[in-house]
């Protein structure tokens, strides 16, 4: 049993003071507000949850800020693409393992405490089998029990190239897999997270570029209950070439044809129609968003005024990982509504009312709901994911309540966390996670060789 006491701490009702937390086994035993502290108990003054990122793919870690070259053409997200290709064509399992440990580091330093790996390198680098199917998908739960994060793992499925069941691209062999394929996946990533304390799965369908009607219908039941993640409507040519296959856009075809509703999250959709933003608030999915990513591929600015109005639900996730932050995150969904629009605070909730407190909340709850997380936030029953920050910052002194919300998400960068307990293991400690130096080391030794 561990005992901790908060001079503030942000719970299920709200702002609280002088609040005891017991930790038992991992989880939150008691929260108790209004008791002044007693031996025994280790002493903090601000309490926050851990967010999840509800979307990562942890390999990409080890490629960011390879692809800031120009070329002879116009640099998109295809060219991009080709870059990231290279790269997954190189990777062995050690290598996936070093990335994926190293991120979740880094995850755990920023106030990320659960992660929902949609996990698509599946094969041998020349796109042949395994042995053991479940091969990488292991060494992401060896990242995740590592590092301690929380892990929902989310096996992606894609057997093609673009709308219509077109053969894949050559660089897209290690992703590939049949529906019997696929199955034999789920099995073995079942079997890979049985013993990790926390985890879960769900599937992850890559996007109707890369699964068929028919290849949809018969997955989602491989869910088995469990989280349906899918990438919709992130690139204009997408849209378009979903009009061309199927006379509908990619968000409108999901929601006339696929059974949306409250365990799925739809990620991206930043190319969306009002009509498409009412009709997706009401189903209760999920939108993934992935601000960071979304700005360093030139996706585009999700409608998020417009579909929070209509009822709508967020969480956030870190994508291709070129930066990894809560604060970060939540900074540029904001900003980029605010260039959008030419207004300030465009996503507070009312008058009156903290944004960095509005979007913390959504991105809490959005994310809890993506990856099928019951019990939330600082509260009994719920897993001990706890973030504290450093009042000693200078961008947060005589910040309280909402406001230090604000103070680390629009002011203070990087080193506002002080403390991260997972599952009630403290892994960051004065704002460095104890496995940071040697996870350093191994990931360098691997991205020296990959990029040689």
């Amino acid at each position: 049993m561990t005992r901790l006491h908060f001079a503030s701490a942000l719970l299920p009702s709200g702002w609280a003071n002088d609040v005891q937390v017991v930790v038992t086994a991992g989880a939150i035993a008691a929260v108790t507000p209004g008791v002044a502290p007693v031996a025994g108990d280790e002493r903090h003054a601000i309490a926050l949850p851990g967010l999840a990122s509800l979307h990562s793919h942890a390999f990409q870690r080890g490629m960011a800020g390879l692809a800031e070259l120009r070329g002879d053409s116009t640099d998109t997200f295809w060219t991009w693409r080709e870059t990231m290709y290279r790269f997954a064509l190189a990777m062995t399992p050690d290598d996936v393992v070093a990335v994926a440990t190293l991120l979740y580091i880094e995850m755990l330093e920023q106030g990320f405490t659960r992660v929902g790996e949609f996990h698509y390198l599946h094969h041998d680098r020349d796109g042949s089998p395994y042995a053991d199917v479940g091969e990488v998908a292991t060494r992401i739960v060896q990242a995740a029990e590592t590092s301690g994060i929380a892990l929902t793992l989310l096996p992606s499925f894609y057997a093609h190239g673009s709308f219509g069941g077109a053969p894949p691209h050559a660089g897209q062999r290690r992703f590939i897999c049949s529906v019997d394929q696929f199955a034999a996946l789920m099995a073995a990533s079942r079997k890979a997270i049985s013993g990790l304390p926390g985890a879960n799965i769900g599937i992850a369908p890559h996007s109707l570029r890369a699964v068929t009607p028919d290849e949809l219908k018969s997955i989602i039941p491989l869910a088995d209950g469990g989280p349906v993640h899918i990438h919709a409507a992130e690139q204009v040519k997408e849209v378009e070439d979903c009009l061309a296959w199927s006379g509908r856009r990619p968000v409108q075809w999901l929601l006339e044809h696929a059974p949306v509703d409250q365990s799925w999250c739809l990620i991206h959709a930043t190319h969306t129609t009002n009509e498409e933003v009412i009709a997706f608030a009401k189903t209760g999915a999920v939108a993934g968003l992935c601000p960071i990513t979304e700005a360093s591929l030139g996706d585009g600015i999700f409608p998020a005024r417009e579909f929070l109005d209509a009822g709508g639900a967020f969480g956030v996730g870190t994508d291709s990982n070129v930066l990894i932050g809560v604060a970060d995150e939540l900074r540029q969904l904001e900003y980029g509504q605010r260039l959008k629009h030419r207004q300030r605070n465009v996503l507070s909730s009312g008058a009156g009312r903290s944004t960095g407190r509005t979007l913390f909340d959504h991105a809490l709850a959005g994310g809890a709901q993506a990856l099928a997380q019951t019990t939330v936030g600082l509260a009994p029953g719920a897993r001990a994911d706890i973030v504290t920050l450093d009042t000693a910052h200078p961008s947060l002194a005589g910040r309280a309540r909402d406001a230090i919300i604000d103070a680390w998400i629009f002011a203070a960068g990087s080193g506002a966390i002080d403390c991260v307990w997972a599952g009630g293991d403290k892994v960051v400690e004065g704002g460095r996670h104890k496995l940071r130096q040697a996870a350093r080391e191994r990931f360098n030794a691997s991205v020296r060789r990959l990029v040689a």
